[in-house]
């Protein structure tokens, strides 16, 4: 207690993977969260969250955590206890209507859908008009906004950095969030492995990765900077970084969603005007490009020799998980971070089939996310970083690893310098089969809920019934660098959960039959939702998934 440099620093880290990935994530930080009803009984993780240092996210993981921080840090609980009777999902996370259509009038919403699409476009115009181009994350961070944040329209005037000046932040009360984004160069057809990974924080944006190294006030992106000062007689930009943009940027690849608008739409769901608006960005930026946010360069003529982004004015960005880091690990293993433990919540689509196919198998993790992170840091865009060793996909499932938490990089005498330990929380079915599409659009209540409390259980390992001592395994992974640090011996109670959760090497390459999880505990019953989109839409969708995973 003498010393705050020996207490452990710990890292959230919420993957990508739609509206799955968020309500899963939403589930992981409730269990942990002390203002969640019981959540510091007995079994219990209460606090945890509290106690985090940082908070990262990509996706549709980075929703959950925008949404949170936008809306004053509110609690899961509390968005969840929203609930009214003439209102089916309260004043946020109305998910029971599709983007497509906006959330019900009498919220947050003021609009019917015509209304709702005329406020889209006329935001977007009104930043083309101020001279900045657009694209169609834009229009996705509005709509994104109608379901994430507490205000009418969506708070088109709510930025991402105002979320330093709350007292709440500012009192170091919350964790600091960090969402993540792939730099795609322009022309760039491909997100390589390799490529750029840029966090937004709400005091900066910027990257660690040796390529840039640097990092620009968030507050003033926009403007524009050259050798990383503001050009001389140009005026400071703020406002630019709308949390609607900013989560949509995030979360890029589902503008594949909104593309159906290209001229294909049978749907009946949208109107003209949007459907023109986008098909002329469409036209602008060009099919291959049409996943893109469009950022003014902060970073032009900025370490020129390495930075592959220094020549142009433009800052292209995309999806988060489109290197194949699923899981917004990148900010929290910088060295300079000094994490010691990452809780990393894995909510991708692996396993069996791709979509559409609706096997009950299907749309798990695998742990690919885990070993693209670890590959990457084996290489000079690593940065120094060390990331524990991980077995391949196959051993993954062979062994159980992508179905029950698992620890990584228990024995630093297996490391090559400091690194965190990664607690692996793979989504599974506890109660509730939340192997959802990531392109399933809209959730009821029941169907949401059951996705939280599967999430919840998860992280709880069942309120501990599936293991009495998992709380207790849980802070021996938080205090394990400490413990080191501080050459104290390790009790025994934290041995026996590291022989029970520590990785140990193991690894069986054969190739592993169909994946059918079986559900750990007591289902819930849910009643299932007639909102999903319809099936022109739904076929539409697959179509454009296929073709933009066939170009990848």
């Amino acid at each position: 207690m003498a010393n705050v440099s020996l207490l452990p620093n710990i890292g959230i880290s919420l993957s990508g993977g739609g509206y799955r990935a968020m309500l899963n994530g939403a589930g992981v930080v409730e269990a942990f969260d002390s203002r969640t009803p019981n959540s510091t009984s007995s079994g219990q993780l209460g606090g945890l969250l509290q106690a985090t240092t940082y908070l990262s996210a990509l996706s549709g993981g980075n929703w959950m955590v925008g949404s949170l921080y936008t809306n004053n840090f509110t609690s899961v609980s509390a968005i969840l206890a929203q609930d009214t009777p003439d209102s089916d999902s309260g004043g946020l996370w109305q998910l029971g209507n599709s983007i497509f259509e906006g959330p019900d009038t009498g919220g947050i919403q003021l609009f019917d859908s015509v209304g709702y699409y005329s406020s889209l476009v006329d935001a977007v115009d009104g930043k083309s008009d101020a001279g900045f181009s657009t694209t169609i994350t834009d229009y996705w961070g509005r709509s994104l906004s109608y379901q994430l944040v507490n205000a009418t329209d969506g708070g088109p005037a709510y930025t991402f950095s105002s979320i330093a000046e709350q007292d709440w932040f500012t009192d170091g009360s919350t964790p600091l969030p960090l969402l993540v984004s792939d730099g795609r160069k322009p022309g760039e057809k491909l997100v390589p492995t390799n490529t750029t990974v840029f966090s937004f924080s709400p005091w900066d944006l910027g990257t660690f990765d040796p390529t840039v190294y640097g990092f620009a006030p968030l507050r003033y992106v926009g403007t524009n900077f050259s050798d990383g000062s503001p050009i001389n007689n140009d005026r400071c930009v703020e406002g630019f970084d709308n949390v609607g943009f900013v989560m949509g940027t995030s979360s890029s690849l589902f503008n594949s969603v909104l593309a159906v608008v290209n001229g294909t739409d049978t749907t009946g769901l949208l109107s003209s005007t949007l459907q023109s608006a986008l098909t002329d960005v469409l036209a602008d930026v060009g099919q291959a490009d049409d996943d893109i946010a469009d950022y003014v360069n902060p970073f032009y003529n900025y370490h020129s020799d390495s930075n592959p982004y220094a020549v142009s004015r433009q800052l292209t960005l995309v999806d988060g998980g489109e290197d194949d880091q699923n899981i917004a690990l990148h900010p929290l293993i910088q060295p300079v971070r000094h994490v010691d433990v990452i809780f990393a919540v894995d909510s991708s689509a692996d396993t069996n089939t791709t979509y559409p196919t609706n096997s009950s198998g299907a749309g798990w993790p695998n742990g690919a996310s885990l070993i693209a992170t670890y590959e990457r840091s084996l290489g000079t865009i690593g940065n120094g970083t060390v990331f524990p060793a991980v077995p391949d996909i196959n051993s993954f499932v062979n062994l159980g690893l992508n179905n029950k938490p698992t620890f990584f990089g228990c024995d630093l005498a297996n490391l090559t310098g400091p690194s965190p330990i990664i607690v692996y929380m793979p989504n599974a079915p506890y109660v509730y089969d939340s192997n959802t599409s990531t392109y399933d659009m809209s959730y009821n209540d029941t169907e949401r809920n059951a996705m939280v409390l599967n999430g919840y259980n998860g992280a709880t390992q069942g309120n501990g019934t599936l293991d009495s001592q998992w709380p207790t395994c849980v802070g021996c992974a938080i205090l394990s660098r400490s413990l080191n640090r501080t050459g104290t011996t390790v009790p025994d109670v934290c041995t026996q959960c590291f022989d029970r959760y520590c990785w140990n090497g193991t690894t069986d390459s054969s190739r592993p039959g169909d994946y059918q999880p079986a559900m750990k505990l007591t289902a819930v019953s849910v009643t299932s939702g007639a909102g999903r989109l319809t099936q022109s839409a739904t076929a539409l969708v697959a179509a454009l998934v296929v073709a933009a995973y066939t170009t990848l």
